[in-house]
């Protein structure tokens, strides 16, 4: 990894390795190292939502679909991730998926790279809930309540990340601002 060669591991699991350079501390995943978040509305209208328990937190958590990229598979790409995470959590599957940008998740704590994906010409295969490490709760939120629902699941004591509005202002725009085709 460029920049990190001096880096000391201070504790390597699964999933997380612990790095230290100078006074920084951060973690890295151990296998890929990147994440997607799928951006998708149903052909009703409606956006989808994941609800599952985040034990970090300890508690449930509203999510767009999302996964890791290349923790399996090392020839795994942002898109073929994204496909498979939105059919396997949300069991709807895209006919097309749309890489939008990819950036730091949290630039001061870890060096993993996160996507928005937007997925379109959905098709309802499944019911969704994950595989069989998951136990996920499938939401579809008719898009103009969307805001309104986040909001109140917001008052009932769930966490949310903020990228769900970015999420949602990219439902309709590119990073550009210009109409999604």
């Amino acid at each position: 990894m460029t920049g990190h060669d001096d880096a000391k591991t201070v504790y390597e699991g699964q999933y997380l390795r612990m790095r230290v350079k100078g006074n920084w501390e951060y973690a890295e995943r151990a296998k890929g190292g990147s994440a997607v978040i799928i951006i998708a509305r149903t052909p009703e209208d409606k956006m989808l939502f994941v609800e599952q328990f985040r034990v970090p937190l300890g508690k449930p958590t509203i999510e767009m679909p999302a996964g890791l990229v290349g923790d399996q598979d090392a020839d795994d790409t942002f898109e073929l991730a994204a496909r498979r995470e939105l059919l396997e959590e949300t069991g709807w599957r895209a006919d097309k998926v749309e890489v939008l940008m990819v950036g730091p998740s949290s630039a001061g704590m870890s060096n993993e790279l996160i996507a928005f994906a937007r997925a379109s010409g959905l098709t309802r295969v499944h019911a969704g809930g994950g595989d069989e490490t998951e136990d996920i709760t499938v939401h579809e939120v008719p898009v103009p309540d969307v805001p309104r629902w986040l909001a109140g699941k917001i008052a009932e004591g769930y966490d949310m990340d903020p990228k769900l509005w970015a999420g949602l202002w990219l439902l309709d725009r590119n990073p550009d601002g210009s109409a999604a085709q």
